[in-house]
């Protein structure tokens, strides 16, 4: 049990986080899927997380990602970092900047009962190579298991923050808490966690960040690092697959990201290529490259607004979704 001690300065600035994590739920979700009894109420992502697993780079992936992290439990605090919220490049560019000391110290104490082996070894010499290797594999499997899901998974994620933001506002810190999970309990001033681990420790000070996720595993996780608040990732179901067997068959056609950067478009009915990095999970410089692709393509208009560029479907990009022209697409390109 983990006992937090809360005082004024945290408990007015508990808030949600802006926007799921690329990188940290793919990490969650790449340890949380190993387990058969809890993959099973996530069974679209453990089919996918599976097949990946037997071909391709997805396979290399998943083996380094496997091989380099704890099957289950507390993972090096440093691969979920609080940075790189903007796109999975962020996330893994907030690991690389992670100091070498901190690195081993964290990997050091993941790896109590772990086998030592040379890769081991090299990640936990924070060894640039193997670093840069870690981030690829990171990179790789979001986009094979995690990406044609993820707007269903940000959206499930919006709708668990607007329900808790509600609960906040007519009951109060007390009642937010005691509604977020049956493993987190509210004892003014001590809020207790059933977490990886245990122990007793004041608040930093600067507050509580909340991230439900059905991604998080069967239990909650915490961060608490100096200078930072409080972070809570606690699980929350996993939301019904919004996709199709055509929005399957759109991925395959058109690649998981760009099928998913037409879906957002039409469900936002429209978006700036800053929004659109956020809500895929990419890059912003990646979602310009898809964007410019799915125009070349006549699946998308863009048009300047200010200083952003707008993206919307165009009669063509609502008709490969398959659903109605009207109130989804702008008349563009045909």
């Amino acid at each position: 049990m983990l006992r937090l001690q809360l005082g004024p300065a945290d408990l007015c600035r508990v808030r949600f986080a802006a926007r799921l994590h690329p990188v940290g739920t793919a990490l969650l979700a790449g340890q949380w899927l190993r387990d058969p009894t809890v993959a099973a109420m996530a069974p679209a992502l453990a089919e996918r997380a599976a097949a990946v697993e037997r071909t391709g780079a997805a396979q290399a992936a998943t083996a380094v990602l496997r091989h380099l992290l704890p099957d289950r439990g507390r993972m090096p605090d440093f691969v979920t970092p609080f940075g790189g919220l903007e796109s999975v490049e962020a996330g893994v560019e907030a690991i690389r900047a992670t100091p070498a000391w901190r690195v081993r110290a964290e990997v050091i104490e993941a790896y109590a009962d772990t086998t030592v082996t040379p890769l081991r070894r090299r990640f936990a010499a924070a060894d640039p190579e193997v670093l840069e290797l870690f981030g690829g594999a990171v990179r790789t499997w979001f986009d094979a298991v995690l990406a044609p899901q993820w707007a269903d998974l940000v959206s499930a994620y919006r709708q668990q923050v607007t329900c808790a933001s509600e609960r906040l506002a007519r009951h109060g810190v007390a009642g937010l808490f005691a509604g977020l999970h049956p493993a987190i309990r509210w004892r003014e001033p001590v809020l207790e966690v059933r977490t990886w681990w245990s122990g007793d420790l004041s608040g930093t000070g600067h507050g509580v960040m909340l991230l439900p996720s059905p991604l998080a595993g069967p239990r909650p996780r915490v961060l608490v690092e100096p200078g930072h608040p409080v972070l809570l990732v606690y699980p929350v179901p996993m939301p019904p697959r919004g996709g199709s067997a055509a929005d399957d068959a759109l991925g395959r056609l058109l690649g998981a990201t760009r099928a998913s950067v037409l879906r957002r478009l039409a469900d936002e009915g429209g978006l700036t290529t800053t929004a659109l990095s956020r809500a895929v999970g990419v890059s912003l410089s990646s979602a310009s490259e898809h964007a410019t692709a799915l125009r070349a393509a006549g699946l998308i208009a863009s048009e300047r607004v200010g200083g952003a560029v707008r993206h919307h479907l165009t009669t063509l990009g609502a008709q490969v979704l398959g659903g109605p022209v009207h109130g989804r697409a702008r008349r563009g390109l045909p």
